[in-house]
């Protein structure tokens, strides 16, 4: 699936807002609802994300059709990487571990505002790295003609 590059950048921008607001509030209860959004995305995929469904219903038509498009698979893992750091992040505020929750909505907030403001995810890049480093099913079925046991 191809996605316009856009609508990750827009939800980043919105995910840097949220992110700050918690980092402001200390609120563990506003960084488990990003999570929740994180948590759509990563799973139901990009287009049913809420931030997605914004962006897709509220900008994109107003918007220029996009002159490329990019595959929604490091987008959408990405989103499994901050659903992951906001979880840990809402434990950390949930449970009394406040530097914890500090730490990941921070990591996560810095990842968010790289590509919202300079289009740089880090997310997918992690994505393009592991795809990279493991190595390709290349496994054929065995031959089994002339073969007697």
């Amino acid at each position: 699936m191809q996605i316009d590059p856009r609508g990750p950048r827009f939800a980043a921008w919105l995910t840097s807002a949220v992110l700050a607001v918690v980092l402001v509030t200390g609120s563990g209860w506003l960084l488990a609802a990003q999570a929740v959004v994180f948590a759509v995305g990563a799973l139901a995929g990009l287009r049913w994300s809420p931030y997605g469904l914004v962006y897709r219903h509220l900008i994109a038509g107003r918007l220029p059709r996009p002159t490329e498009l990019e595959p929604a698979a490091p987008p959408r893992f990405a989103q499994a990487v901050g659903l992951v750091f906001a979880v840990v992040g809402t434990v950390g505020y949930l449970t009394g571990l406040t530097l914890l929750g500090i730490a990941a909505t921070a990591a996560a907030l810095a990842a968010a505002f790289l590509n919202a403001a300079f289009g740089y995810c880090l997310g997918c890049e992690l994505y393009l790295v592991i795809r990279r480093i493991t190595p390709a099913n290349h496994s054929k079925p065995a031959n089994t003609k002339g073969v007697t046991a």
